[in-house]
């Protein structure tokens, strides 16, 4: 059998299933060990009530054959595509066209399959730290990839890539550091996007965790943005989507074939995103539905207040969790034997910063997005643990 040799230049795990392999391995040896992730980030609290109501009542419609819904759109239904352009940009001023708006199952999903519509000698630019998809879906590719490291040096803010690259993957609010960039920041990349003619991948997930009035939501709020950038949108953070699957991605039809493209990819390998889904999607634009996913994000952020103070008061230096549901922690030696450290002395998973590149390293991960007890409880272990460490 002939295979796609590319793959072979993977590392042989995805990050997150090592660090739940190793984590399964602990459990095994310490079977009563009350184990706290603060690592993967994915949610605790429950969708809200707006969301539960139109679950119900789109699986009541299909209960019934005047109202069964089988495929739907490959571009999602009009309901959602309109919710989307009505709340999430032409209430911040930016003029988004419904058809430049695509449905999808999560944003995991997309920025990971974007890389088809690019020739495969494209040159790749990612923030060091990076979220492992963007390198790991071009190295399938055979991609060349450049790295721009984002350090406390410069602030994590990437410097303009010293060398020719056709794409690059932006993410802010950032994964891993929790960082962001300011309008005159974003603007940068922007207009170096239009004077070098480079693509940008702009990944928005956590555009709802946005506390600052100079942070944009979007790049589409930068002049010019529409003319070089793709944005990708998640509802897994933003409503707790992670077990509903739901997420979409602007196409701006200012690029020229990459719209119609990508719209012929979802028609030929995309069925669409559930009605079920989609239907969930749209509650959280009513005004019950805001109100109650800002409520569940203030949760989370609460968390985030938490651990940055907390840890900061017990000697590390911290960043993110300012704009963000993330915490990035300096540490001493291995981000991978601090790992190891949290796990089997404090009982507390946190992702190592090594995993997500070579700048994480020195550096690890921790999410908000546990509850408040557990959050709490995780710190106090790592207060008492912590005259234990010796790395």
């Amino acid at each position: 059998m002939k295979i796609n040799e590319n793959y072979l230049n993977l590392a042989s795990n995805y990050l997150f299933a090592d660090i739940a392999k190793k984590v399964k391995a602990f459990k095994m040896q310490s079977p009563d060990a009350d184990v706290i992730s603060l690592g993967i980030g994915d949610v605790t609290q429950p969708l809200a009530p707006a969301v539960i109501e139109a679950l119900h009542k789109a699986a009541d419609e299909m209960a019934t054959s005047t109202t069964f819904r089988g495929y739907g759109p490959e571009r999602g239904y009009d309901f959602l595509r309109e919710a989307i352009v009505t709340h999430d940009f032409r209430a911040r001023g930016i003029n988004i066209e419904a058809d430049e708006v695509f449905v999808s199952d999560g944003a995991k999903s997309d920025t990971g399959n974007f890389q088809e519509l690019l020739a495969e000698d494209c040159v790749v630019a990612v923030t060091d730290p990076v979220y492992p998809v963007y390198v790991d879906s071009n190295v399938m590719a055979g991609r060349r990839i450049v790295k721009l490291p984002c350090t406390a040096e410069n602030g994590f803010v990437p410097e303009l890539p010293s060398e020719h690259v056709d794409v690059i993957y932006l993410c802010y609010p950032n994964n891993p550091t929790g960082t962001t960039l300011n309008r005159e920041q974003l603007k940068v990349w922007v207009d170096y996007a239009i004077r070098e003619n480079v693509l940008i991948f702009y990944d928005a997930a956590y555009e709802a965790y946005i506390q600052s009035e100079d942070v944009p939501h979007s790049i589409y709020e930068i002049p010019g943005a529409k003319q070089c950038a793709v944005e990708f949108h998640s509802y897994s953070k933003t409503a707790g989507f992670t077990g509903i699957r739901c997420g979409y991605t602007v196409v701006p039809k200012a690029l020229g074939l990459l719209n119609a493209l990508w719209n012929r990819r979802q028609c030929t390998k995309f069925n669409g995103t559930s009605y079920l889904s989609q239907r969930a999607a749209e509650a959280i634009y009513t005004p019950a539905g805001k109100e109650q996913v800002k409520a569940t994000i203030a949760y989370y952020m609460e968390n985030a207040r938490l651990m940055r103070e907390s840890l900061t008061a017990m000697g590390f230096t911290v960043y993110g969790g300012v704009d963000a549901p993330y915490i990035w922690v300096g540490v001493e030696g291995s981000s991978w034997e601090f790992f190891e450290w949290m796990l089997h002395s404090a009982h507390v998973v946190c992702t190592p910063g090594a995993g997500f590149g070579p700048s994480g390293e020195g550096y690890v991960r921790l999410t908000a997005f546990g509850t408040h007890e557990n959050t709490a409880e995780a710190l106090e272990r790592i207060r008492k643990t912590l005259p234990s460490l010796s790395l």
